[in-house]
């Protein structure tokens, strides 16, 4: 690195499968300065079997509230800091937040490195819906903060994302059960591994799924949004609607399926309507 100004680097390490960190972030990782980590001890294997000799420092959540601060003056004096997490990408459900409001705060340089996330493989591999989703991380431990965000998931009409550790997630299958009906839910364990693994039902077999068994490993579980009441749609909103598709590019088959799938009304209506929009 030929700057000689000081920077914050984000590096995202592997969720489980070493080959999948990038080339840039062992470059990151060998020549910065030093390297913030969650658990010293689990970073240093990773360094190790990489082959790299760097300085280490803690960075977690129970010292976050010090130590930021003594990162931020590493970088103000000129160091290149690399931060990075015991899996996947600092700042998501990680005390990697709390430092980037910092840099932004008192101006300080940073840059984020592409990477795993377990939260965007388990995703893609649920087969539910992509294109709109809300991830909600871990459950909050608070009772209140809790039922809060169960009352969210029971009302969310888009995918929902959540973390759970394996000696809770029996109570949180029993708790989404009370909630969720029908709704289909993919619980992932060990993404990347080898033995990665995809449970797909309502939450009441994957209950059933784990009577007998005892969950292991890290999870994330993909829930299907509910059902939207349908809305009265007039002519006039339709039209709108195709209008604004338009303006986005749209040719006229892809607007009526988007206008179709966000109203509930029938593509030959939406059809019809839009040859009259288009005279």
């Amino acid at each position: 690195m030929t700057d000689k100004s000081g920077r914050l680097y984000l590096c995202p390490t592997p969720i489980g499968n070493l080959e999948d960190i990038s080339m840039r972030v062992l470059r990151v990782l060998r020549e910065c300065d030093v390297i913030a980590c969650e658990d010293t001890r689990h970073t240093l294997k990773l360094l190790n079997h990489f082959e790299i000799k760097n300085k280490l420092t803690s960075y977690h959540e129970h010292n976050k509230d010090r130590k930021k601060h003594s990162i931020a003056q590493k970088v103000r004096d000129g160091q290149k800091v690399a931060l990075v997490t015991d899996a996947g990408m600092p700042g998501i459900s990680d005390p990697g937040e709390d430092m980037v409001k910092l840099c932004i705060e008192e101006n300080l340089p940073f840059e984020v490195l592409p990477g795993p996330s377990a939260f965007v493989n388990a995703l893609v591999a649920s087969g539910l819906s992509s294109r709109r989703f809300v991830f909600e991380g871990f459950l909050d431990r608070n009772k209140k903060e809790r039922n809060a965000a169960l009352e969210r998931i029971a009302g969310e009409t888009r995918t929902t994302i959540i973390y759970e550790a394996p000696h809770r997630l029996k109570k949180t299958l029993l708790d989404l059960q009370k909630i969720l009906g029908e709704r289909e839910c993919v619980l992932c364990r060990e993404l990347t591994k080898r033995y990665e693994e995809h449970i797909r039902g309502n939450a009441q077999y994957l209950i059933s799924h784990y009577e007998s068994l005892d969950p292991r490993g890290e999870y994330v579980l993909v829930i299907e949004g509910g059902r939207q009441a349908k809305k009265e749609c007039t002519d006039d909103m339709i039209k709108d609607l195709l209008n604004d598709c338009a303006r986005q590019g749209m040719r006229n088959k892809e607007a009526v399926k988007f206008v179709a799938e966000e109203t509930g009304v029938s593509r030959n209506r939406i059809y019809s309507l839009s040859i009259k929009t288009n005279r």
